[in-house]
């Protein structure tokens, strides 16, 4: 079971690296990581199991934050209607996206920065992806809302980008022109 001292945390080199492909099919120790990144992350929601493991709660994570730099994700999250979107996926590309903008009125958190930063950071309103999950299978997943900035976050993690590097440094604050402000 990972805990916090697996994830890396902001300054280590992996998270700057853009993360290889996973080649298909799967290997097993693969599929093992990428089970144990969705399971850290609904573990982490467990009050009772993140109390006592000393968990901060998260609703993604990515290879690259335990120090495997290759393209796998999980989120664990549910949207202002209560679904539940979760999964673990091998190679996810954000293969659509919306125009229209949308940020967390609360900011965004990362379980590899310790400190808060408070700042926007704007996203796609709607994105659509594309991965393989656990079994296998090719996903394709249309979002919006909480679910569509955390699989943003994560994929950006692929990416070797810190959700950070997308806020405005002179003005963190504002809110973004035309963009759609996200309750959390």
């Amino acid at each position: 079971m990972l805990t916090m001292e697996d994830i890396i945390r902001d300054g280590h080199p992996t998270l700057r690296k853009v993360a290889a492909e996973v080649v298909m099919p799967p290997s097993e120790e693969d599929k093992q990581i990428l089970s144990s990144l969705l399971e850290y992350v609904i573990n982490s929601q467990n009050n009772e199991i993140a109390s006592k493991y000393g968990l901060r709660p998260g609703i993604g994570l990515a290879a690259p934050q335990i120090n495997v730099s290759k393209r796998m994700i999980a989120v664990h999250v549910t949207d202002e209607k209560g679904v539940l979107y979760s999964y673990a996926l091998f190679n996810p590309k954000i293969v659509s996206h919306s125009v229209e903008k949308a940020y967390l009125q609360t900011g965004e958190g990362c379980l590899s920065v310790d400190e808060a930063i408070p700042g926007f950071v704007p996203r796609y309103a709607r994105i659509t992806v594309k991965g393989i999950n656990l079994n296998g299978e090719e996903v394709k997943i249309r979002l919006k809302g909480l679910p569509a900035i955390c699989f943003q976050h994560e994929i950006d993690h692929l990416n070797g980008v810190m959700f950070y590097d997308l806020i405005d440094k002179q003005e963190p604050l504002r809110p973004i022109d035309g963009a759609t402000a996200i309750e959390r």
